[in-house]
């Protein structure tokens, strides 16, 4: 599958990318922080919200709710994502978000260069979430990947750095679909230009 979407990719087709034509990157390529990302927590769910895809933002859901029965009657580009907050140091507060994600559609694949997930969308998302101790501008989130597609558990930390503001700024004028010169016939993708 990956030879075949790298051959694709390199005559100047998409592989199997979706992004192209504005779907929703899924997961875990959302978390790869392509643009900036805002945390919301509330004390039910954290939000996790990104500039390019404007109408796709991500729920975690730290009521103490388990995974839906449906899931797979409904998946969803992002999944489902259940969460727990920790308190690791013993401080009395929470310090790490524990999170599974599952319940994802596809196609997805890791991140631009197509490699892909495997097509009976079974993936399993682990994430530790949480706050650098001697820098608190530095978010960690420690990703693990189990799917079928691979020999073992895909592992990586992702570190985003926080843009320190008394006033920021959110433009949030990227609309995927506003521009987009990719047009589909059939299975074919064209780009249009001058």
């Amino acid at each position: 599958i990956y030879d075949e979407n790298l051959a694709d990719m390199m005559k100047g087709g998409q592989g199997i990318d979706p992004t192209y034509a504005c779907v929703a990157t899924g997961m875990p390529r959302f978390m790869i922080g392509y643009s900036s990302l805002e945390v919301v927590v509330t004390p039910e769910i954290t939000y996790i919200l990104t500039e390019r895809d404007h109408d796709f933002f991500r729920r975690i859901y730290t009521d103490g709710r388990g995974f839906p029965a449906n899931m797979e009657d409904n998946p969803q580009f992002l999944g489902y994502s259940i969460g727990r907050w920790l308190d690791e140091d013993g401080d009395g507060r929470y310090d790490t978000l524990v999170v599974e994600t599952r319940g994802m559609k596809g196609p997805r694949v890791f991140d631009a260069t197509g490699i892909p997930l495997h097509a009976d969308n079974q993936t399993i998302v682990q994430e530790r979430i949480y706050l650098d101790k001697a820098n608190p501008n530095l978010l960690h989130d420690d990703v693990t990947t189990i799917d079928h597609a691979l020999t073992r558990p895909w592992v990586v930390n992702r570190t985003f750095r926080r843009v320190v503001s008394d006033k920021p700024i959110w433009f949030n004028q990227s609309v995927c679909a506003e521009g987009n010169v990719h047009v589909g016939i059939g299975k074919e993708v064209y780009f249009l230009s001058a």
